[in-house]
């Protein structure tokens, strides 16, 4: 990706020291004493979403994807701009067949679907603001949904959430070194940018992040 690209920031930190440290730091202590949102609980919800031929974007270390109880063979495809993560998942996950594509979800995407299932999971706090670009991310993915696909993930809400001293903390810091840009995402923004491209939104608060899943894309599904 151009270092010029407004998305830059939020994934050029993914090297292979902090994708070795993510599952024990972020996804431990981070989301269970920073964030108020245990990951015992988000890979629940991603394993109730999850379906073969999925497509997810942004998908960290595949530590979802591997907790996600997809029988062995299943096509995923994965999808971020960042090679180092791309490998690094496809490596974690040899047990599915996957299919990786560097690509930047803030444009169309370049995969075939259509997919029964798309995971945005812990990614549109890491997009560039405000929320109109992110929405983007969002309709670029109902476009290669199936018209019955469902896109689910979660995202840490900004300054207006109902964050601990310590999270606003941990936000401010995340912000000021560009690994998040969410500062303005706000649960009622979110929801405006999913019920922009599908018919159906769920959306629920656990401690600083939105978990969400959301059904009937209203871009056309590709034949």
């Amino acid at each position: 990706m151009d270092r010029a690209d407004p998305a830059y920031a939020g994934q050029r930190d993914y090297n292979r020291a902090l994708l070795s440290l993510y599952d024990p730091l972020v996804l431990g202590p981070i989301a269970r004493y920073v964030w108020h949102c245990p990951t015992s609980g988000l890979v629940e919800r991603y394993r109730r979403h999850v379906r073969p031929g999925h497509l997810d974007v942004g998908p960290g270390t595949g530590y979802f994807l591997e907790q996600s109880g997809l029988p062995d063979g299943s096509a995923v495809t994965i999808v971020d701009p960042n090679p180092t993560v791309l490998r690094h998942v496809a490596r974690r996950l040899d047990r599915l067949a996957v299919s990786a594509v560097e690509a930047d979800v803030l444009k169309p995407l370049p995969v075939a679907g259509p997919f029964n299932s798309a995971g945005l999971h812990l990614v549109i706090h890491c997009l560039p603001g405000p929320m109109e670009r992110k929405a983007l991310a969002v309709a670029d993915v109902a476009a290669v949904l199936a018209p019955d696909g469902v896109l689910f993930g979660a995202s840490v809400l900004g300054t207006g959430g109902n964050h601990t001293r310590t999270a606003r903390a941990f936000l401010s810091v995340f912000n000021r070194q560009r690994g998040f840009d969410n500062l303005a995402d706000t649960e009622d923004g979110l929801r405006g940018i999913l019920g922009a491209s599908f018919d159906q939104v769920e959306l629920e608060v656990i401690g600083s992040i939105a978990v969400f899943s959301a059904s009937g894309p209203r871009r056309p599904a590709i034949a």
